[in-house]
């Protein structure tokens, strides 16, 4: 099943696909599905999709062989991928990890704004804010501070 219809499919449930991920864990393949609603995520809105995916994929599987399909919330500390995954998350403590000429760059901070193509953290420990574009960004996700 190709991104959009998976997509489609599960907005008429009523939740929004976050993100999808394949691993390989214990030599068991998993399919993950990241999923997001007003007020949160249930297990019992993980366990429709889930129904509601599982015959769709046994005809159009998303890999090859046996594979485990999780239907999960992204977590309160989840990957960032794309630009729409930092602007879900304006407000929320990010930590990156950025590309650089001569080494990579590492940004603890709050993630200020999103606007066109630039991203904007204020690096509490800088005490200023670094824009950065998505291409640059080798790795993001958000942290809870404890």
């Amino acid at each position: 099943m190709d991104i959009q219809t998976l997509k489609k499919v599960i907005e008429d449930c009523g939740v929004k696909l976050y993100d999808t991920e394949t691993n390989i864990e214990n030599e068991q393949k998993i399919y993950r599905i990241f999923i997001t609603m007003e007020g949160g995520v249930t297990l019992d809105k993980c366990a429709e999709i889930t129904r509601i995916i599982s015959p769709i994929l046994d005809l159009d599987p998303p890999m090859s062989g046996k594979y485990a399909l999780e239907v999960s919330s992204p977590g309160i500390e989840r990957n960032l991928n794309t630009l729409s995954h930092f602007k879900q998350s304006i407000g929320e403590n990010v930590k990156v990890k950025l590309e650089g000429e001569e080494v990579n760059t590492n940004i603890k901070g709050k993630l200020m704004q999103v606007k066109d193509n630039t991203i904007t953290l204020y690096d509490k420990e800088r005490q200023e804010d670094i824009s950065f574009t998505l291409p640059e960004v080798l790795k993001a996700r958000t942290y809870f501070q404890w």
